[in-house]
């Protein structure tokens, strides 16, 4: 409130500045006909400034504020991957059956060029997700997400994920898996319905999982090759993949 008072009462000192100025200019100068010509080729002008100003000069403001945000986000999302992401594609991909049919086609490499990112992502769109829930040990999987859970509710909270639905969602999914394995205590004698619904929540992070990262995949490729470089080399689902350079 304060702070709207100070910017009524600088407009109103503005304004009275000007008048004065005006007033001074006809008096000594007593040409109040070429003070009024210009004050309205001024006045003329002013709807042409507000566009350069506010549409224009204001709009490309907002882009790069954006993309500033935007970066910082894809800086989460490589955050997460490096914690959760990678191991959890790994884990699921691998109780996937018909993994085979695309695992040899998400071995990015660095000849890939954005036609071919496109493709891939278009075809993944198409693809049956599935997930073989038996092959997965629970017990496991929900101690590895208890550990990080602290950290995915720090990612939930951070106020730059509203710039990217999609990863949200992801974070939504994997977290409410986190939620579905800590309210049961022996995960390792579940009836096959409960086992069952559990797979359900699996496959609904498994596919976000893998679109949100072959997207990062893409960003990094485009921005950080050393990062990318890292990213081929541990790539979950080239079952060769190594940190090793050779």
């Amino acid at each position: 409130m304060k702070r709207f008072r100070w910017l009524i009462i600088s407009g109103i000192l503005f304004i009275a500045l000007s008048v004065i100025l005006y007033v001074a200019e006809i008096a000594i100068f007593h040409a109040p006909r070429d003070t009024f010509f210009y004050f309205f080729q001024d006045l003329a002008f002013v709807p042409i400034q507000v566009l350069l100003v506010t549409l224009i000069i204001h709009r490309l403001l907002n882009e790069r504020e954006k993309r500033s945000r935007l970066e910082k986000l894809n800086m989460v999302i490589g955050v997460f991957f490096s914690e959760a992401g990678r191991d959890l594609l790994s884990r699921f991909s691998e109780s996937d059956p018909g993994i085979e049919r695309v695992r040899k086609d998400l071995v990015v490499t660095n000849n890939w060029s954005d036609r071919e990112f496109i493709g891939m992502s278009r075809r993944l769109k198409n693809y049956e997700y599935e997930i073989g829930i038996q092959k997965i040990d629970l017990a496991d999987l929900r101690t590895f997400l208890m550990e990080r859970r602290e950290f995915l509710l720090r990612l939930l909270e951070n106020p730059n994920l509203l710039e990217h639905e999609s990863f949200t969602e992801l974070l939504l999914a994997v977290f409410h898996l986190v939620e579905e394995l800590s309210f049961r205590k022996d995960v390792e004698h579940l009836p096959d319905t409960d086992r069952a619904h559990i797979g359900v929540d699996v496959r609904r992070a498994y596919a976000l999982l893998v679109h949100e990262w072959l997207d990062y995949m893409k960003h990094l490729k485009d921005n950080y090759p050393f990062l990318f470089s890292l990213a081929i080399r541990t790539n979950p689902f080239d079952r060769d993949a190594s940190p090793i350079v050779r």
